[in-house]
């Protein structure tokens, strides 16, 4: 179904009955880039038509999102804080069910609204209270409690303070364990994806178990510190994308998007956000998927800050529990 305020198609999401743009914008970036240039960037992404923004407590972009929306609603190019769709995530420091629920409260004054429309507990695993160094110290690694913390985050959707609310890099298995408990399933897992990843036995674990996969990194996160150029760089994708006369990052887009999942792209150029739309004319071909699809795979976001002898996780084999 389209939306009514841009042409970007938006899904159904489980447990809210809001629905999704399948393409957002990301707000994280590492290094920062300042308060002014993220708060331009989303006023230029709103003009040019998204609707979706995501940000997290770590990413230190919250309050600058949410001086964007303000700012937005004031110059008239939206009408209502309905028209958005915001997500943000719970930092692994305040992964413990008691400060859930007044960490989403500091994240709704940071971006001065009412409630988001999603919500995700940001990686499997806590660090102790009160730290919030990146990288992460190995020693304040802990094991998280998932039934506990999902408790809270039901709590933070019964309240009103979540429309949907759901985790970030979860494996199979972690996401299976969660399911079993959860009186309220996660209605998105948002992973690492894009070609060279392409986690085919985490998305057709979630289509069975009507959970979204939201792709983070679908160019590979280029000009981050983890990053690479696997997908720019990837000769299968520049003779798919001379072919079609597209462009390499449009041709990633649209095959995440023929996967059915939620596409978070991140460039605060007005030319590539543009571009990074042009993606719903045109298909791929069963040829060009094929092809897609014999390129060889590599996961680049390992998770090794979250490896440590003494803490939940020894190895990254474990950390991902295989999937790798």
């Amino acid at each position: 179904m389209a939306s009514n305020y841009s042409n970007i198609p938006e899904v159904s999401m489980s447990s809210s009955s809001r629905k999704i743009p399948i393409v957002g914008l990301g707000t994280a970036t590492f290094p920062p880039v300042g308060s002014k240039t993220v708060v331009a960037a989303v006023l230029q992404a709103i003009q040019i038509g998204y609707r979706h923004f995501d940000t997290a407590s770590v990413y230190q972009t919250e309050s600058d999102l949410g001086e964007a929306i303000a700012e937005a609603l004031r110059l008239g190019l939206i009408k209502s804080r309905e028209e958005l769709f915001t997500t943000s995530k719970l930092w692994c420091s305040d992964a413990h069910a008691q400060h859930v629920v007044p960490t989403l409260q500091k994240t709704l004054k940071n971006l001065n609204l009412d409630y988001l429309d999603l919500y995700l507990v940001h990686w499997p695993v806590s660090v102790k209270h009160g730290t919030y160094d990146y990288p992460i110290k190995t020693e304040d690694i802990i094991p998280m409690d998932y039934e506990s913390v999902w408790g809270a985050m039901e709590e933070c959707h019964k309240l009103g303070l979540a429309k949907a609310i759901g985790v970030s890099n979860f494996s199979c298995k972690k996401l299976g364990h969660l399911l079993s408990f959860a009186k309220i399933p996660p209605a998105v897992n948002q992973v690492e994806m894009n070609p060279v990843w392409q986690q085919r036995k985490l998305v057709e674990f979630c289509k069975e178990n009507g959970v979204l996969v939201g792709a983070f990194s679908p160019l590979g996160a280029l000009g981050t510190s983890w990053g690479s150029n696997n997908v720019m760089e990837s000769e299968i994708l520049k003779e798919i994308a001379k072919a079609k006369g597209k462009t390499v990052a449009q041709v990633s887009l649209r095959w995440a998007y023929e996967q059915g999942v939620i596409v978070l792209v991140k460039s605060y150029r007005a030319e590539r956000m543009q571009e990074n739309l042009g993606i719903f004319d045109w298909e791929l071909s069963d040829e060009d998927t094929k092809k897609i699809r014999e390129i060889p795979q590599r996961r680049v976001h390992r998770g090794e800050e979250f490896i440590s002898e003494n803490g939940p996780f020894k190895s990254i084999e474990e950390f991902w529990d295989g999937e790798l």
